[in-house]
């Protein structure tokens, strides 16, 4: 197992350097950050000037090495638009967007794996197509459809629910259901199917046949043994809660990581886009070195070597 995650973290850190490597030439794509930064009102001369004070004026394998070996430490450089250390920044409002991500992650669990194993359980009855319906409806949503809606019903008709901002707790609902319908619709169908597949085996019958109770068959054993490609896609399903909190976040204006980045990137704050970039990526590539160890949990049969 130690070999294993030493293994994990030296393939992390040669990801995380070819992300760096990605990002750095790709966010320089969109134009001349510089052009943002001068007043309409500043000379060639002093356009220059203050290219060459934030390091544009090197050639790009320059800054990007100049850039890698801060980067190594933490430090991404000072925010274009805000004049205060992108890092601090990017990890300031990182706090909302896990808050966004977890809650977003409850909400699915809780919803997609019932209704996974009940839709199993009753395969080829009304449930089991209530179920599959429902699921085949989320997955087809856009998120930022389902948020208007649920802010036009919620907020606008019943002004029930604050529509935007992070002010009280009850904000949190309405982004969170956003992204954790999407994410409960893909849980369950695979759920239901990794179910299916497990019912099916001669283990369970075996444990029917001994006398075992309906619920202890399962989810001791049935529930168990399903869950392993389940966790595969949740891990999955958490990177795409992070990914697709961009958009959430700029329709309910929850101040996240996401909403960030967007800003950022219109007005070619390419620090902040950097920084940000690297801790979802780095976020990503973490999570699923834990749902490879929560394997061993799971089905003690698996071992790494």
């Amino acid at each position: 197992m130690q070999a294993y995650i030493l293994q994990r973290l030296f393939q992390l850190v040669i990801t995380i350097f070819i992300v760096s490597l990605i990002v750095f030439f790709l966010v320089r794509l969109k134009g001349d950050p510089v052009t943002v930064m001068a007043p309409p009102t500043f000379s060639e001369e002093q356009i220059e000037r203050l290219r060459a004070a934030w390091g544009f004026d090197k050639p790009l394998w320059e800054q990007y090495l100049i850039f890698l070996g801060k980067a190594i430490t933490g430090d991404f450089g000072q925010s274009i638009q805000y004049r205060i250390p992108a890092m601090d920044l990017v990890l300031e409002r990182l706090m909302w967007t896990y808050v966004l991500a977890l809650a977003s992650a409850v909400i699915g669990v809780v919803i997609a794996i019932p209704l996974g194993v009940i839709s199993a359980l009753n395969r080829n009855s009304w449930i089991d197509l209530l179920s599959t319906t429902l699921a085949t409806i989320g997955t087809a949503m856009p998120s930022f459809w389902l948020g208007l809606m649920l802010i036009l019903i919620f907020s606008v008709s019943l002004r029930a629910l604050p529509a935007f901002g992070n002010e009280s707790w009850q904000a949190l609902i309405m982004p969170a259901v956003t992204l954790g319908t999407g994410m409960a619709a893909r849980i369950s169908r695979l759920t239901r199917s990794s179910m299916l597949e497990v019912l099916g085996q001669d283990y369970i019958r075996t444990a029917y046949s001994k006398g075992l109770q309906r619920n202890r068959v399962v989810i001791g054993h049935a529930l168990r043994n399903a869950l392993i490609p389940v966790l595969t896609a949740l891990g999955l399903q958490l990177g795409w809660l992070l990914g697709g909190s961009v958009v959430v976040e700029a329709v309910f204006a929850w101040p996240g990581l996401g909403r960030l980045m967007i800003e950022s990137i219109n007005v070619r704050d390419i620090t902040v886009v950097q920084a940000g970039l690297f801790w979802f990526a780095l976020t990503f590539i973490l999570i699923n070195l834990v749902v490879d160890i929560l394997y061993t949990f799971v089905d003690p049969r698996i071992r790494y070597r």
